[in-house]
């Protein structure tokens, strides 16, 4: 698929979204200000004709790869909490319905959105955080791609449900084209649809005041983890995730107490 047609493929599911009320004005201006296509189709992954299920669950996963990560000595945590994530959802019993994605904090897709089993664990090998913290940037394309993939599944007549973690370090400080009022506008659309859950961790690093980032992202408080800098304290907060996603992923009734609940549920 050329780069037209990829960026054609994911703006007619944006319009579609925004005739049926799904998006904003304000939201279908923050996923077309630029033309995020080709970035957004990276993460698509597997085709709605090759998923034999009647609901799917998508789970998403943005570990930071800034440079802080690696300073503070985090690096291994996070693989070890992003492949936590991953054997929790392994071991639910509805593993067969969920479908995954890992995109780091400055665009890497590792998996676009694809089965558990064939999901790319993260190591040393395929993770090397020595990059920038283009926050706002990025989380528009990250929920951009989980909204496009949720618009495939619908448009096909497979309900979708999805769960979403943003991981970061550090406030923004790359972002070219997007501000906290898009990530905003994103986030009150897919909170809106009922079927959405956007989460976010900020791993302390002594300055930054995380739940104010995230807020203005609007991101509830519910669903905002701050773990402190030790390992247990972070491992900690990525069961903490790993447990809701799998919540999330039994049915809809279920989904419905995690997302009225938040980590408390």
């Amino acid at each position: 698929m050329s780069s037209s047609s990829r960026s054609s493929n994911v703006s007619q599911l944006f319009q579609a979204a925004h005739s049926e009320g799904i998006l904003s004005p304000a939201a279908l201006q923050a996923l077309t200000v630029v033309d995020l296509g080709a970035q957004i189709q990276a993460g698509l992954g597997i085709s709605v004709d090759d998923v034999q299920a009647s609901e799917v669950v998508l789970v998403t996963v943005m570990p930071d790869d800034s440079g802080s990560i690696q300073h503070s000595g985090h690096a291994r945590t996070v693989c070890e909490g992003h492949n936590l994530v991953l054997d929790a959802l392994l071991s639910s019993q509805q593993k067969d319905g969920i479908l995954f994605h890992t995109r780091y904090l400055n665009g890497f897709v590792l998996n676009p959105f694809r089965p558990l089993e064939d999901v790319v664990r993260l190591h040393s090998k395929n993770y090397d955080p020595d990059k920038g913290t283009p926050l706002y940037d990025q989380a528009v394309v990250l929920l951009g791609t989980v909204l496009a993939k949720a618009q495939e599944f619908t448009r096909n007549g497979v309900s979708a449900r999805t769960v979403t973690l943003l991981i970061t370090d550090g406030a923004d400080c790359h972002s070219q084209s997007s501000r906290p009022r898009d990530v905003a506008a994103l986030v009150s659309d897919l909170r809106r649809a009922e079927n959405h859950i956007v989460a976010a961790m900020g791993i302390d690093d002594g300055s930054t005041d995380f739940r104010k980032v995230f807020r203005e992202m609007g991101i509830e408080d519910k669903w905002i983890l701050t773990p402190g800098q030790s390992a247990q304290d972070i491992r900690k907060a990525f069961q903490v995730f790993s447990q809701s996603a799998v919540r999330v992923s039994q049915g809809a009734a279920s989904f419905s107490r995690t997302a009225l609940g938040g980590f408390g549920a």
